[in-house]
């Protein structure tokens, strides 16, 4: 609860996965990679309840072993590869008998995401009293650097300037959304049917937890930063032993 209000989480997980097959209980650090969405919810201290929309079997029964409520089974119609993201959403928050003023999607394949980033997300949405907050992340690959080609293979400037597009600190930031964290209020949600719009506003993410699980590479990467962060904690300790 955050001033009063009532925070709902929602981890949507579905069975199916054409470019990383199971990926939602797949190995990362050890952890299935639902786990890391559900620790770092489970240490909020603004979310009220977390649930799992799943129809898997299996992901219902990993996600209840790491302590996850799972209070329905996602319908199959709501489960398949073309289905809208916000239709599991809205069809958490119609069958719910509890009602929340704000919802929080947290998408398992985001396990870089802390409990920072989700308590601040929220924060910055109610703060700037906001009816949506996404938390997106700076791109480097700029679209004032971007071009295409006519028939005659001439490179043309995607976005047509005057600025000096080769000075990079010239150009202004790019970002786009890294699907860790998406906030609402319940009402903009049952009447936008989306967390996008004209009034959402944007939260930053550094790169190195924003990486978002898709393919097989993606998962190696997220192995290689948990490494990584592993080794530098056990140095500092070994530094503040001797």
């Amino acid at each position: 609860m955050i001033n009063g209000l009532k925070v709902l989480a929602i981890i949507p997980a579905r069975g199916g996965s054409k470019g990383l097959p199971r990926k939602n209980i797949l190995k990362l650090g050890g952890k299935p990679l639902i786990a890391w969405t559900i620790e770092a919810a489970q240490k909020s201290k603004y979310i009220d309840r977390l649930i799992l929309s799943s129809e898997d079997k299996q992901i219902i029964s990993v996600t209840k072993d790491w302590g996850c409520e799972v209070p329905f089974i996602r319908p199959a119609e709501l489960s398949h590869d073309k289905t809208p993201g916000i239709d599991p959403v809205l069809h958490a928050i119609n069958t719910l008998t509890e009602k929340y003023d704000y919802v929080v999607l947290l998408q398992p394949t985001s396990p870089l995401r802390n409990v920072a980033d989700i308590d601040n997300c929220i924060e910055f949405c109610i703060l700037n009293k906001a009816p949506a907050c996404v938390s997106v992340v700076e791109t480097s690959e700029n679209p004032y650097w971007m071009f295409s080609m006519d028939s005659e293979k001439k490179m043309n400037h995607l976005i047509k300037t005057k600025m000096e597009t080769y000075q990079r600190q010239l150009l202004p930031e790019i970002f786009i959304l890294n699907g860790a964290v998406y906030v609402a209020e319940t009402e903009y949600i049952l009447t936008n049917k989306n967390f996008l719009g004209d009034s959402t506003i944007g939260f930053k993410m550094p790169k190195k937890r924003s990486v978002d699980i898709d393919s097989k590479l993606d998962l190696l990467y997220a192995e290689f930063v948990l490494m990584n962060d592993l080794g530098r904690k056990n140095l500092n300790s070994s530094v503040k032993e001797a």
